[in-house]
């Protein structure tokens, strides 16, 4: 199944990931569980700078490196960042930056005006010898090879891979016990092929998905970047009006779109909240929408679909997920007859 030819580069890239992660972490994790990254002393908080589903692993760092390295963090949009007069800035302070290139113009000009105000700056990218690499204070590979289609698949758990080691460095750094993520990342490309396995029932997904042409996503916590992920990339890939959400929040007036007929795809890396569960009731009873869940499943909920993979771990069940959205889009763009590599207006820089 794994080894049969793939029609377009961004179905073959995203069948790579596995091979990918686990080069990874071989790289950067010794025979004695050391992270073989070079960081900083002094670092207290952290500022993640990035563009598009960069943005989305930023998001998603800024969470990790709060539950594993205790360290305050957060994510910004690099044309976003751009617009302040002013930035935060200390020499307690970290900058990380995550473009695939390493040529993102925003995320390179963001750089740029780091470096004004004195901060120390880090980059993550899968290009050496690119403009961030070069002007970047520390640095760190992705490896993912080239990344061919528009959309980001093997570049974004690459990223994802190299955040978390780099979390689990600055815990390292602090004398925490890092043990139990380490044994969760080495798992992590093993559980990436169960997820493969999962194709036929999210091919049962899309091909319902893709009757509507309204899709809302929503998720909590450290699953909204999934979310976002998620919308982009159906969105970029097959066209429709997708709209991601924090479900909390869409409580809170956006939920009147659901007098259109739209389908509610929630995703979440952990359990069911009872909060959760009741916004989603609560909008099943108003406004009966379909609803379709990635991750786990909840007998409280009247779901249409659910696609799920058997994992303890939350942060490798974050990386089977990013994986099933993936192949989510890839499935709905093509029952649409898409170019999933090629979409109508979109460039890449490859590097």
């Amino acid at each position: 199944m794994f080894f049969k030819k793939r029609k377009s580069s961004m179905e073959k890239e995203i069948f790579e990931q596995s091979k990918i992660l686990e080069h990874l972490v071989n790289t950067y994790i010794n025979d004695k569980d050391e992270i073989l990254i070079d960081i900083p002393e002094g670092i207290e908080q952290v500022i993640f700078v990035a563009s598009g589903s960069s943005y989305h692993c930023a998001r998603y760092g800024a969470d990790v490196f709060g539950s594993i390295a205790n360290l305050e963090a957060r994510a910004i949009y690099s044309s976003e960042f751009l617009l302040k007069a002013v930035i935060p800035h200390a020499d307690n302070m970290l900058y990380i930056f995550i473009t695939q290139s390493g040529e993102t113009s925003d995320t390179n000009k963001a750089l740029i005006k780091a470096k004004q105000f004195g901060v120390r700056t880090f980059c993550i990218t899968n290009k050496e010898d690119s403009t961030i690499w070069n002007a970047s204070d520390y640095k760190m590979c992705c490896y993912a090879g080239t990344e061919r289609s528009i959309a980001a698949t093997k570049s974004l758990t690459s990223q994802m891979m190299c955040v978390t080691l780099l979390a689990i460095k600055f815990a390292q750094f602090k004398n925490l016990d890092v043990a139990d993520y380490i044994n969760d990342l080495v798992s992590v490309p093993q559980f990436i092929d169960k997820t493969y396995e999962l194709r036929g029932k999210i091919k049962s997904l899309a091909r319902f998905v893709s009757k509507f042409k309204n899709v809302i996503i929503c998720a909590d916590g450290i699953s909204y970047a999934l979310a976002k992920e998620a919308a982009l990339k159906i969105k970029e890939t097959s066209y429709l009006n997708v709209s991601s959400s924090i479900l909390g929040e869409f409580m809170h007036g956006h939920v009147a779109v659901l007098n259109n007929k739209a389908v509610l795809i929630y995703i979440l890396v952990d359990d069911l909240s009872y909060t959760a569960t009741k916004n989603l009731n609560k909008i099943k009873g108003d406004y009966n929408p379909p609803i379709c869940i990635i991750g786990n499943k909840n007998v409280k909920i009247n779901y249409a679909y659910n696609i799920n993979i058997d994992c303890e771990s939350r942060m490798v069940k974050y990386f089977c997920v990013a994986v099933m959205i993936q192949i989510l889009a890839l499935e709905v763009a093509m029952r649409l007859h898409r170019n999933v590599d090629k979409p109508h207006g979109l460039d890449k820089v490859v590097k």
